[in-house]
């Protein structure tokens, strides 16, 4: 009788020497993202423990532009690049003394690769929060009508929300309004609130935006749109407005920019994405947390 064949190939070798390389490299990525992202939380400021407390679904403390990349504090893997490579943000201080990322307003930005928890399709609720500082009023590098996005998740056919501020002088008569948008996919009109008070360069500004599909009423059927500067409710709009359906779509995460049509000069810090609305008591702890 032959008998059954117990050897491998020399190749058959190569294949299960490979895999094992690879599954190796696999594991020691994994524990290096792991490893960055409990280093962060180490050295996390107090601030950064309270944002973290309230669940966020991405966390980017904003605090090493030098370094290149962000670590997502909420631990979730979210981790955000600087852009140009070599030609980083500056870094500045916010009011609690923690570093922050200081943009020129013209080249720099950070991104973050789209995800599924980046979208308001994920729950059906997102809460967009950010620390803001313009350093001019009047934005060298803007578009439309005058204004820049500091940050927004969209793209030709795969709009989903932006963050706005206008040039003081603008074609609406709008001088530094904070806007806050959800879009079709498609993208044209966005149902949007926004803030309308006087701004001074240099002075920090917390800003909330909430996109809602959960919760319906008959003012709002479809589900809102609101904004809080400073912990305080602005503005809030159906989203019906302009029949917008948010859609999950395959953009990255922009800050600094959104898609390159314009760039906010001036400094970006603690840029959080919650996939529930955030209490007012819980914007105004934030607020009172990083000014006191």
């Amino acid at each position: 009788m032959p008998r059954a064949r117990t050897d491998t190939t020399e190749a058959e070798h190569d294949v299960v020497r490979n895999n094992h390389c690879l599954l190796g490299l696999i594991a020691v990525l994994a524990l290096g993202a792991l490893g960055a992202t409990r280093a962060a939380a180490a050295h996390a400021s107090a601030y950064d423990q309270l944002i973290r407390s309230d669940n966020p679904a991405m966390y980017l403390a904003m605090s090493s532009p030098s370094a290149g990349r962000e670590t997502d504090l909420s631990g979730r893997g979210h981790t955000g690049t600087y852009h140009p490579a070599r030609s980083y943000p500056a870094q500045s201080r916010l009011p609690n003394g923690d570093p922050v990322a200081t943009f020129d307003g013209a080249t720099q930005y950070l991104e973050v690769p789209d995800a599924n928890d980046l979208s308001v399709t994920s729950r059906g609720e997102l809460t967009i929060e950010a620390w803001i500082r313009p350093d001019t009023l009047q934005f060298p590098s803007q578009e439309g009508s005058g204004y820049v996005h500091f940050l927004g998740k969209g793209a030709p056919n795969q709009q989903e929300y932006a963050a706005r501020m206008y040039s003081k002088v603008n074609d609406e008569a709008r001088p530094n309004r904070i806007s806050g948008y959800a879009f079709n996919l498609a993208g044209g009109l966005g149902s949007g609130s926004y803030s309308q008070v006087p701004v001074r360069a240099g002075a920090w500004i917390l800003v909330d935006i909430v996109i809602n599909t959960r919760i319906t009423t008959a003012t709002y059927p479809t589900g809102y749109v609101k904004i809080f500067t400073n912990g305080q409710l602005k503005d809030t709009t159906g989203l019906d407005q302009f029949d917008v359906v948010p859609g999950n779509g395959t953009a990255p995460l922009r800050i600094g920019t959104r898609d390159f049509a314009s760039y906010f000069q001036g400094a970006i810090g603690k840029v959080a994405l919650y996939l529930h609305e955030l209490t007012p008591d819980q914007m105004l702890s934030h607020q009172h947390a990083m000014v006191v």
